[in-house]
């Protein structure tokens, strides 16, 4: 069972069938499966995308660093709400974020965050890496190097890695497992390949599975068979 893992959250999974802004009843089932296996005795810290909110895409026509920002942004909103909802069923919980604003939350220091978890609260990561140019991936990669976690767990709207685009593609075929050096030569897209080649070189490996059911979350702790494994 891994004992410590960063867990990868869509912000547009938190949506709900809207896929926009926060659906309560999707939140508070997120929490419970997260209740669940930190009662495990999981370490759990989580970094969580901003899709909800904004997208660098729609800042089509803006500069990419105002964009990226704004993504920034977005991911603080969602960290806050998920800090409210975990508290609300009983866990210790601090937010962490890469841009000061001392106000909401802490900034990101490596051992105090490791310190929180080695003290059972869950660590909530935000505002990405705190540059620009760098998606939540890349950021999801590079906490869970610096925490030490032996694995990183991403939960999103799709059920693991396919050969291509399944809502395009009706042949695509998912995979079970897929070597860090397999995932960079198809050119897969579920994480871009500066989270995947840190992930690779830290022998960190990834398991992506669908959010939707709750029993994932505790087959992908234990390492039981579900989504993709990346390694």
């Amino acid at each position: 069972m891994y004992k410590r893992i960063l867990l990868k959250l869509s912000g547009e999974a938190l949506a709900g069938e809207s896929k926009v802004g926060l659906d309560e009843q999707v939140l508070k089932n997120t929490c419970e499966e997260i209740k669940k296996i930190h009662d495990m005795g999981v370490e759990i810290a989580i970094v969580v995308g901003g899709g909800n909110f904004w997208r660098g895409k729609y800042g089509e026509y803006m500069e990419r660093t105002s964009a990226d920002y704004m993504g920034m942004l977005a991911t603080a909103i969602n960290a806050v709400a998920l800090q409210e909802s975990l508290e609300k069923i009983g866990l210790e919980v601090r937010v962490q974020t890469a841009i000061e604003m001392k106000e909401i939350a802490e900034p990101f220091i490596q051992r105090k965050a490791m310190d929180h978890l080695k003290k059972n609260k869950i660590v909530i990561f935000a505002c990405g890496t705190g540059s620009p140019f760098f998606s939540t991936d890349t950021c999801a990669a590079l906490r869970a190097t610096q925490i030490k976690a032996d694995a990183i767990l991403v939960a999103k709207t799709i059920d693991g890695i396919y050969s291509a685009d399944p809502k395009e593609d009706p042949n695509a075929k998912k995979f079970d497992h897929i070597s860090f050096k397999e995932y960079i030569d198809q050119d897969l897209k579920v994480m871009d390949m500066t989270a995947i080649t840190m992930c690779r070189d830290n022998n960190i490996p990834v398991v992506v599975f669908a959010m939707n059911n709750p029993e994932n979350f505790a087959k992908a702790i234990n390492e039981e068979p579900v989504g993709t494994t990346v390694s």
